[in-house]
């Protein structure tokens, strides 16, 4: 099976794209997802991350309290150095062990840090989504209602959009219209199955 890294900046859209290969049946297995996953109540990795972080970021019902840990580490990178050492093996773990269970010509793991975290050779190709910075600002403000200063962590947080396209063996231009964005998806959708047949033939 042909691994795909879908990776890109937050707001680029890499959610949509991968909704339009879930309508291909390609199967998508999504970090943020698993993210969630990981860290439900009896999960050792939530064990691990209210130990380091304290129990301030519980709700009263003992679920994670999101938008106060993401206020907590884009507010002091060593915190988040310290959050990404916990939960980013258990998410790792956990695609390779959805992606065992595969039976397909190729898969997409859409993992937001692909690049940041190291995991590009576990990949046969690294796919970014990209759109220019002001419109992925703009999508972050209508979507979540950050403000500039809480865009601008963000942002700080995230590898720069020219470090991330030097790393891409393919790109997918979300500046437009939703069906330009289709048709990219089909295309490589198409070269990617050809490329797993070719995979396949040569026994890897």
């Amino acid at each position: 099976m042909l691994n795909i890294g879908l990776t890109g900046g937050i707001g680029s859209g890499k959610s949509a794209v991968c909704a339009l290969f879930s309508e291909l049946d390609v199967p998508v297995i999504d970090a943020d997802v698993i993210a969630r996953q990981v860290v439900q109540p009896g999960q050792p990795a939530l064990v691990q991350v209210r130990s380091a972080f304290g129990k301030q970021i519980l709700t009263a019902d003992g679920q994670l309290d999101r938008p106060r840990l993401r206020a907590l580490i884009f507010a002091d990178p060593v915190k988040r150095k310290q959050l990404e050492a916990i939960l980013h093996p258990a998410i790792r773990q956990a695609m390779l062990d959805q992606a065992a269970d595969l039976q397909a010509p190729y898969c997409i793991f859409a993992i937001p840090l692909l690049i940041e975290t190291k995991q590009t050779g576990m990949m046969d190709r690294i796919l970014v989504v990209d759109a220019p910075e002001p419109l992925r600002r703009e999508r972050l403000k209508q979507r979540d209602g950050l403000d500039e200063p809480q865009i601008d962590a963000v942002f700080a947080a995230q590898l720069d959009r020219e470090t991330r396209l030097a790393h891409a063996d393919d790109i997918i231009h979300n500046d437009s219209d939703p069906a330009h964005l289709r048709a990219q998806v089909i295309d490589l959708h198409c070269r990617y199955s050809e490329l797993a047949k070719l995979d396949k033939f040569q026994g890897k």
